[in-house]
């Protein structure tokens, strides 16, 4: 990361001082982050958007635009909505010749969490991101754009773990028949949220799309949640994809990546604890949307396993990895978590 790239595109933007200070911030993976110091003391937040995100930035930035300028015509509260600093000439981002850079509003005594500490720190995510959704219930999500076609589409996913046990780059087919078999078993299930959004029984709304823990802003004092972040993902979707999501995440036992699968369960008090502050932050959902939220936990959960074990069978392209294997254990701790889940697929419907 360069310093001198940085303070240059910080010189784009409609910042009320000058910048007097850059450093790197946070530990993100994609994006390149800066937190930028002004001459009067404000703090603003500087990013370089990854070339592997998408390759349409703008629609990416408008997306973004659009979006949080209706948060914040709901939330009078400049810490509880990221709010976007465009450039000097109007636009929601600055086009270098080595990439496009942008600017956030930095909110001041706000932290994020890897992991839940406690079953609060699940509950004010589940509000977080359930307010998220009531925020923009009226937002028109076909005025977004896909910027990341087919980001959940099942039906595709599938596809593509079809094609590449068919074509087996890598050699690796042998090794994976049982978890092959889970899978294939399952694709007419895993296909249901698509067929009711093709349907309409499912109405497609705007959302988030990655909705891990660390994408809420939390007030370091109170610990309680203040906004969502990293937007790059928002497009057109389904709601019990999101919610699902964050299931998968902050209600297993293991890492995605343990190697021993075995250990990776549901805590079904934990998936209680988020689908309570779902619900309670966003009540304006339907009540096909409702009763398909534990579908949503499964099917992402499926999804997300076919989608490691494609790279696998592909030779690990797309999902880092820091060592053999990986993928493959990440693909069998999903499908645990599914079995876990069909386990105790009474008690997920249980709640609401």
């Amino acid at each position: 990361m360069g310093w001198d790239e940085a303070f240059e595109a910080a010189g784009h933007f409609a910042f009320e001082g000058k910048v007097s200070g850059c450093a790197p911030y946070g530990n993100g993976h994609i994006n390149e982050t800066w937190l930028a110091e002004l001459t009067g003391g404000e703090k603003v937040i500087l990013q370089k958007i990854s070339s592997l995100l998408t390759k349409d930035v703008d629609g990416l930035m408008d997306n973004i635009s659009g979006v949080t300028a209706h948060l914040c015509r709901k939330e009078p509260d400049p810490r509880k909505v990221l709010r976007l600093i465009g450039t000097k000439e109007g636009k929601a981002c600055w086009h270098s010749p080595s990439g496009a850079w942008r600017a956030f509003a930095y909110i001041e005594d706000s932290i994020c969490l890897e992991k839940a500490g406690c079953d609060e720190d699940l509950r004010q995510s589940a509000l977080a991101f359930g307010g998220f959704t009531e925020m923009l219930r009226d937002f028109p999500a076909h005025m977004l754009r896909d910027v990341i076609p087919d980001f959940h589409n099942t039906p595709v996913r599938m596809r593509q773990l079809h094609l590449a046990a068919k074509e087996d780059r890598a050699g690796r087919k042998k090794e994976v028949g049982q978890e092959l078999h889970f899978l294939l078993e399952r694709e007419t299930e895993m296909g249901r949220l698509w067929q009711m959004k093709e349907k309409g029984d499912l109405p497609v709304r705007v959302t988030h799309n990655d909705t891990k823990l660390n994408n809420v802003l939390f007030d370091r004092a109170s610990r309680t949640a203040l906004c969502v972040i990293d937007l790059d993902t928002v497009m057109p979707g389904l709601i019990p994809y999101d919610f699902g999501d964050a299931v998968r995440y902050g209600a297993a036992t293991s890492a995605e990546d343990e190697r021993d699968a075995d250990r990776m369960k549901l805590d079904l008090h934990r998936y209680q604890v988020y689908l309570e502050g779902f619900l309670e932050a966003c009540p304006g959902l339907t009540t096909q949307e409702v009763e398909a939220l534990p579908l949503g936990a499964k099917t992402i959960t499926l999804e997300q396993a076919a989608r490691f074990l494609t790279d696998y069978l592909n030779g690990d392209m797309y999902y880092r990895i820091s060592r053999p294997g990986q993928n493959l254990d990440r693909c069998r701790t999903q499908i645990r978590l599914a079995e876990d889940m069909e386990k105790k697929w009474k008690e997920m419907g249980r709640g609401y």
